[in-house]
């Protein structure tokens, strides 16, 4: 099989590439090792209703995220903050107060962020998206070895994968070690992180006039956020595992049953009884972190596109990536500067 561009990665950014390539009326493949496309972007599906396993947020301002929302018939609402916070003591003692809410102002989008993912997918030709098809190999000629043995050959190949990953796949000729100290040293966002998220019949803490924001120096959780969908069907808490990756690694499956304890401890008995509820580690996901992700940084990473990666077998190997974006690195609305640019890269030639 021949392509002019093979798209390596099925996340945002690689389902917003093949979408502008499409559009473009550019000859595109794109192939996901994950059995399913949307990469870090993933729900808890309850009876329809998505609750977001990975990025919940956009803000105000980014206005890719605003234009495909818009393009795509998709809304974004506010973030829910009306109402008190709590904050847990180690003790297990709760304080209440009417203290800044951390996540004010910040948006979401309706029916999850998956339904952006959904959207983009929906969009496209599906004879040329290939998901659990991881890939082994690249070669300088633009030929991907596929791992059943396939070889998708193209004008050009574009990783829309995390870098760390990118440096794990077998290239020849090798690349530069520059290249490959270079993807090696940009942390994978949010890698190292677990979220839960516990759904319930209504969001029952609003009555009580709580916003659902809470922080906790107890855990599991230690920052926890109102996660209802924008008409309230259901109610929806979610919050960050404060344990590191080898604790929870240890812990297993009785971190959750703890989050879902400290959750009523926080809101009351109601929230002792939802009605689902999931645990995603992602320092534990194959094809998102690698091992030297289980340490998060210590704060949001400078990313940009290393120099060393820049060029590589004379323009013919590219990347795509919110880690490597031209501005707001790491976010979603990173993943769509990353592939407006490889787009506007690619369609100049």
């Amino acid at each position: 099989m021949h392509t002019q561009t093979l798209i390596i990665g099925g996340g945002l950014s690689g389902l917003s590439l093949a979408y502008r390539l499409q559009q473009a009326g550019h000859d595109y493949q794109l192939v996901d090792a994950r059995p399913r496309l949307g990469g870090r972007i993933k729900s808890l599906d309850v009876h329809g209703a998505k609750f977001d396993l990975g990025p919940s947020w956009v803000w105000p301002g980014q206005h890719r995220v605003a234009q495909l929302v818009s393009a795509l018939g998709l809304r974004l609402f506010d973030q829910w903050s009306a109402g008190d916070q709590l904050f847990e003591h180690p003790s297990g003692e709760i304080v209440r107060n009417s203290g800044f809410m951390s996540m004010a102002g910040s948006l979401r989008i309706a029916g999850g962020t998956t339904a952006l993912t959904d959207a983009l997918a929906a969009q496209l030709d599906p004879t040329k998206i290939q998901t659990d098809t991881p890939v082994t190999a690249i070669d300088d000629s633009s030929a991907a070895q596929l791992a059943d043995g396939q070889t998708i050959s193209a004008n050009r190949i574009v990783l829309c994968l995390p870098p760390r990953l990118a440096a794990d796949l077998h290239y020849a000729p090798a690349l530069p070690q520059a290249a490959l100290a270079a993807l090696r040293a940009i942390p994978t966002w949010m890698a190292a992180h677990a979220k839960c998220v516990a759904v319930y019949p209504t969001p029952f803490w609003r009555s009580a006039n709580l916003s659902g924001d809470a922080s906790s120096r107890r855990g599991p959780l230690v920052e926890i956020h109102d996660a209802s969908p924008d008409d309230a069907a259901y109610g929806a808490l979610f919050g960050f595992v404060g344990l590191p990756a080898d604790v929870r690694a240890q812990a297993g499956d009785a971190l959750l049953p703890a989050a879902i304890d400290q959750l009523a401890n926080l809101f009351g008995p109601q929230a002792k009884a939802p009605v689902a509820a999931k645990l995603e580690d992602w320092s534990q996901t194959p094809f998102t972190a690698t091992p030297a992700d289980a340490s998060p940084p210590p704060g949001h990473p400078p990313y940009d596109m290393p120099k060393a990666v820049q060029n590589l077998w004379d323009g013919k190997l590219l990347f795509a990536v919110t880690e490597m974006a031209p501005d707001n690195g790491g976010l979603v609305e990173g993943a769509l500067a990353a592939s407006e640019k490889a787009a506007a890269q690619i369609l100049s030639v």
